[in-house]
């Protein structure tokens, strides 16, 4: 889809409704902005409007609409040409080509730059087979626009009332519902290969012993690679971009004297559309078939409390809300708040608490189930392996009581 494309530069275009405040909106357009970053696109404007909701024609409304297209006008004439503009939200195929019409640039909404970064970021023959599935049922509806350009020959009805219709009729039509049929039957080929990837999968964990599995979830970008690499002493790919683990990685993880498996598991985002959850579905098997879920948050973003509830969504959706799980809230060291002035009466806000109080009132809501740590820093890494031995060893007694992995750590 985008592939291709090298720092290009984005428009954003997102809406502030009676459902989603301007606070709200300016954090969405920060993540898509995160997001275009990641799919190598540079930021140099973004637009927003008040509505009530989504025009069904062109997604923002026409005045709207003209000011996005002067400003990329203006830009052209000064020679800094805007390679696409990028929408938050999920676009039908009739904005889209409305949109198009009128800007004459790309137009990306928030799933297609998703699905990119995926294809970007695919390595192993499950994942890369996995985004092919997803970008061709994202393509499936949106198949009409990309015909557009065999509508002008046909401007006929079947009375060839149309003017210079003759000998033209149709063959767009022929052609859409050839390409939808060979997206359908290339659907149905994916899906057959992903069974059997999956079969294979399973297998694979069969063979895996009797071990506890410990799955590592949250948010995308929340720090899950880095607590692998340490836990694991391994190399899995870590850096601070959006979806930097696409692929599945388990690991055989040792402390004291307790072996178990830790997987690291693809990040959630928000507005994730359903057809991506689907196609992710076998990713995601190692989180529905782990013991212990350790869900992992930033707890320096602005608003990781929102992140903490799409995470708790999306394993809903997957029939994991009822696994033993902690939470682990990361980053401690990028932690910042702002101290209120004494005269300052209104009520605090979340950006007014400190790490302290934060830690608290957690700690009263989660008793012993949330940690606080830096992975990045080390920070409270000993205590981390403590409270994890402890989680895992009892799950493992429970599972396998026979068990003679155990041997006694002998006190000197």
């Amino acid at each position: 889809m985008l592939s291709e494309v090298k720092a290009e530069t984005a428009v954003l275009v997102g809406l502030i409704t009676p459902q989603q405040n301007e606070a709200k909106t300016k954090e969405y357009l920060d993540e898509l902005e995160f997001l275009a970053d990641t799919a190598g696109a540079v930021t140099v404007k973004r637009f927003t409007q008040r509505v009530n909701g989504p025009s069904q024609v062109t997604y923002v409304g026409k005045g709207k609409l003209q000011e996005i297209k002067q400003y990329i006008q203006a830009e052209e004439d000064a020679e800094r040409e805007i390679g696409m503009v990028i929408f938050d939200d999920e676009l039908t195929a009739k904005q889209i080509r409305n949109i198009e019409q009128e800007l004459k640039v790309k137009i990306l909404d928030r799933t297609s730059l998703i699905l990119d970064i995926f294809a970007m970021r695919a390595q192993t023959a499950n994942a890369k087979t996995q985004v092919e599935l997803a970008q061709y049922r994202y393509m499936l509806p949106r198949l009409q626009r990309l015909w557009t350009h065999l509508e002008r020959q046909g401007g006929g009805s079947g009375s060839g009332g149309g003017k210079g219709s003759v000998g033209l009729r149709g063959p767009g039509e022929t052609q859409l519902e050839m390409d939808q049929r060979i997206i359908r039957q290339r659907i149905t080929l994916l899906k057959e290969r992903l069974v059997e990837i999956d079969k294979q999968k399973t297998t694979q964990r069969k063979n895996r012993g009797r071990l506890i599995r410990v799955a590592l979830v949250g948010y995308t970008n929340v720090g899950k690679s880095t607590i692998m690499n340490l836990l694991a002493k391994s190399d899995v790919f870590a850096e601070n971009k959006l979806f930097a683990t696409l692929d599945t990685t388990v690991r055989k993880v040792v402390i004291e004297n307790l072996p178990f498996l830790l997987a690291d598991t693809v990040g959630f985002i928000r507005k994730l559309p359903t057809d991506l959850v689907d196609s992710f579905k076998s990713t995601l098997d190692e989180t529905r078939e782990a013991d212990l879920l350790l869900h992992v948050v930033d707890i320096s973003h602005p608003d990781f409390e929102e992140q903490i509830q799409v995470v708790e969504k999306t394993l809903a959706e997957l029939g994991c809300a009822e696994k033993p799980s902690m939470i682990v809230f990361n980053k401690i060291d990028a932690y910042t708040w702002v101290e209120k002035e004494a005269d300052d009466l209104t009520p605090a806000t979340r950006e007014n608490v400190t790490l302290d109080e934060l830690k608290r009132t957690w700690m009263a809501r989660l008793n012993e189930n949330c940690l606080f740590i830096s992975a990045k820093e080390k920070q409270n890494i000993d205590e981390f392996r403590e409270v994890i031995y402890k989680k895992v060893r009892e799950l493992h007694v429970q599972k396998y009581p026979y068990n003679d992995f155990l041997y006694d750590v002998v006190e000197e």
